[in-house]
């Protein structure tokens, strides 16, 4: 082979490669030399190798780049491997290289095309993978919960023996065949138009429903009928991640083994709409007095409003309650137009809201225990802190404080009462109302008289705050001076008040300031009377509450300070709400406390001072199991010597007014009028047991105003509630 070699300063030449004959002889190969550069040139000039040898010195062979086992592997590898290790060398490239070379800015540092892609698709494997697999793991369970098995709430009197046992909670369950399309057409309007279509749950409202329990927000909607009858049916009602989870998963399952007729039918007699009632067939007895197969369109639409939250649509719960049953009605039957439930000819006719009943028919468990039975629920459900919808469930065991004997006697003292006045007036006899109510220094109230018959009369007199208290409110006035003193100058120090503090008892005197007469809005001077209009002079404080002589008890409520009259009847009992404004003739009595309230507020009196908040529940269990109950404690509500000293007035006033009466130790008691002669009572205690009775009259088919009484209740000597409190308490 010849080698001619070109000028090395001449770099266009090029230098001709002759190959011998074992070869090609006939083949040239051409190299082209490429400019040496500055290192090479220097190395020349200072006799050393590019390759770093030095002079005399062979040249290093560089060796070529070992290929990676990978690569080694790929080649020689059969069919399979081959193509895993070119699965692994596109991962390869799916590995982040940060911050990228070729690109500038944020983009540097933002992931590829490709590696968005991979973990979208790893994401999707892994969601599809593990949704199958709960799928495939979720039994739709065997046995129903106990929102599909409702229980009836037994009552017990305070001896343990059953009381009473509520009808309420019944459920008919009905056939779809018998539900009229109009109730099922605006059932699915209100609550799942899509239900024939979709498959058993909605991402969209699963998704919405999921944040607000996150989020702690709104809990209605979210959920399709199949999920909420899953819900009704197989789950609890709390709100959490797991539950919803659980729910869809059942709701999926639920919607591929059953006909989506069969899971509204079951949907319709398990949800519950308020009143106690469970199931559209009950719904509709309790709403309006019939059969579901009755019902038009516009009842209809307004029970399936219901479904929403029977305690913010029952229009007889708040007015507040029926302006938004109102608007719901109205936008599901225009839903039921657009669901083609409804034609728009139809819809036209429903244009005046159907007034449902303002009580469920069927509470029968008695005359007077029906207001018992009202007042121990609503105390129960405060107490232990149970939901309507939860008690309503049913399985309870209600403990109650009501003595049966203490019971008996007051119904009989007032149903003798009101037999006697029906023969004495019978036109104001039918206007004629009693409240009455019996309450331990403890606490517990013993017994009630709230109306002739629930059934006839829904609401409890001895819970109504209707009338005013009257000259039955002076021992509260009395007991704040005690507690506090008055005042005789604006800014003076207070000074004590005892039983003998001396005020002028005439009928007439002005009502006076520190700084003078008191005059009213209108500039009249504001003036006090006596019953009967008559004057005593000047007289003792405990010898005035004893004789029931008002005029000192208006100028002692001024000088004590209205508002610490106001707190000292709060405290011994009274609610504020039974308050109006703050005036001179809050001392008399302006107050409108109930019979309850009455008789809590002297049982303080008689527990020296100390109060307990009414109750009527002693204790609850739950199918056996106990429930945890709020008992109210007892506090100071007047200092014992004040409480002593306002017994021993009201004992002294009960001896004045019945001498005759064969009485125990601890006999206190006071009679009550008032000035426009539209209440009478009585309220006293006896073996520490305070019991308040009220007469009123008021026709409730013209006005909720009080009507004078006429004579009809006695004279303040013998009043009709004197009689009925003492034959309550066994009191000749």
């Amino acid at each position: 082979m010849q080698l001619k070699v070109p000028d090395a300063m001449n770099a266009d030449e090029t230098m001709q490669l002759k190959v011998s004959d074992a070869g090609n002889a006939d083949e040239t190969v051409l190299l082209r030399v490429v400019e040496v550069a500055a290192t090479d040139k220097a190395n020349a000039s200072s006799g050393r190798a590019a390759d770093g040898s030095g002079p005399g010195r062979s040249p290093r062979r560089r060796r070529a780049p070992r290929s990676s086992p990978l690569s080694r592997m790929s080649a020689a590898a059969p069919g399979p491997a081959r193509l895993a290790a070119r699965v692994a060398s596109e991962a390869r490239r799916l590995r982040p290289r940060y911050p990228h070379a070729d690109r500038t800015g944020w983009r540097r540092w933002a992931p590829s095309w490709r590696q968005w892609l991979g973990a979208v698709l790893t994401f999707t494997g892994l969601s599809v993978v593990l949704l199958g697999s709960a799928y495939a793991a979720t039994d739709i369970p065997e046995n129903l919960n106990s929102y599909a098995t409702q229980q009836d709430n037994v009552y017990f009197w305070s001896d343990g023996t059953p009381m009473a046992r509520t009808g309420w909670v019944r459920r008919q369950a009905m056939p779809l065949q018998d539900i009229p399309e109009d109730v099922r057409g605006a059932v699915l309007a209100a609550e799942n138009a899509s239900f024939y279509s979709d498959p058993g749950i909605s991402l969209s409202g699963l998704g919405r429903a999921l944040w607000r329990t996150v989020g702690q927000g709104e809990t209605q909607g979210g959920s399709t009928i199949t999920q909420q009858y899953v819900k009704n049916v197989y789950l609890n009602q709390d709100r959490s991640v797991g539950r919803k989870f659980t729910e869809a998963m059942l709701a999926l399952k639920l919607d591929n083994e059953m006909s989506k007729d069969d899971i509204l039918e079951g949907y319709l007699n398990t949800s519950w709409f308020g009143r106690g009632t469970y199931g559209i067939q009950r719904a509709a007895q309790a709403y309006y007095g019939k059969d579901v197969g009755e019902l038009d369109a516009g009842e209809a639409a307004f029970l399936a409003s219901l479904l929403k939250g029977a305690g913010l649509y029952d229009p007889a719960l708040s007015q507040a309650n029926h302006a938004r049953a109102v608007e719901r009605w109205s936008w599901i039957l225009d839903r039921m137009v657009d669901t083609g439930a409804l034609s728009k000819s139809e819809r036209a006719r429903y244009k005046a809201f159907p007034e449902p009943l303002k009580r469920a028919p069927g509470y029968d468990t008695g005359k007077q225990s029906d207001y018992l039975v009202e007042l121990a629920a609503q105390y129960a459900k405060k107490a232990a802190h149970l939901t309507a919808r939860e008690f309503d469930l049913g399985g309870y065991q209600i403990y109650t404080t009501f003595d049966r004997k203490q019971e008996t006697a007051l119904t009989d003292a007032v149903d003798k009462a009101r037999k006697r006045a029906r023969k004495d007036d019978p036109a104001k006899a039918k206007a004629l109302h009693f409240g009455a109510s019996s309450v331990a220094a403890d606490g517990r109230i013993l017994a009630v008289h709230g109306g002739p018959d629930h059934r006839e009369q829904g609401y409890n007199e001895s819970n109504a705050t209707t009338v005013p208290a009257g000259s039955a409110f002076l021992p509260f006035v009395y007991a704040a001076a005690l507690e506090h003193g008055v005042h005789r100058t604006r800014d003076g120090a207070a000074t004590e008040v005892t039983p003998q503090t001396l005020y002028d008892g005439d009928d007439g005197i002005a009502v006076r300031t520190p700084e003078g007469p008191y005059w009213d809005r209108g500039g009249k001077q504001v003036t006090s009377r006596n019953d009967g209009g008559k004057s005593y002079g000047r007289i003792g404080l405990g010898r005035a509450l004893a004789l029931s002589v008002n005029t000192p008890f208006m100028q002692l409520g001024m000088d004590t300070g209205l508002d610490k009259v106001r707190d000292t009847a709060q405290r011994a009992g009274l609610l504020s709400s039974s308050f109006g404004p703050q005036v001179p003739a809050l001392s008399l009595g302006s107050a409108t406390p109930s019979a309850i309230r009455m008789a809590s507020g002297y049982a303080t009196f008689a527990a020296a001072g100390k109060h307990v908040e009414p109750y009527s529940v002693a204790r609850i269990t739950r199918n056996g199991s106990k429930v945890a109950l709020t008992k109210p404690a007892a506090r100071r509500a007047v200092k014992a010597s004040v409480a002593e000293a306002v017994q021993s007035a009201l004992a002294d006033g009960f001896r004045t007014a019945h001498p005759g009466a064969a009485t125990t130790a601890g006999v206190a008691g006071k009679a009550g009028t008032t000035q426009n002669d539209t209440a009478a009572w009585y309220v006293g205690t006896a073996n520490s047991v305070s019991t308040a009775v009220v007469a009123y009259r008021i026709d409730l088919t013209k006005s909720l105003e009080p009507l004078p009484l006429d004579g009809i209740a006695g004279s303040p000597g013998d009043s009709v509630p004197y009689r009925i409190w003492s034959g309550a308490r066994g009191i000749g």
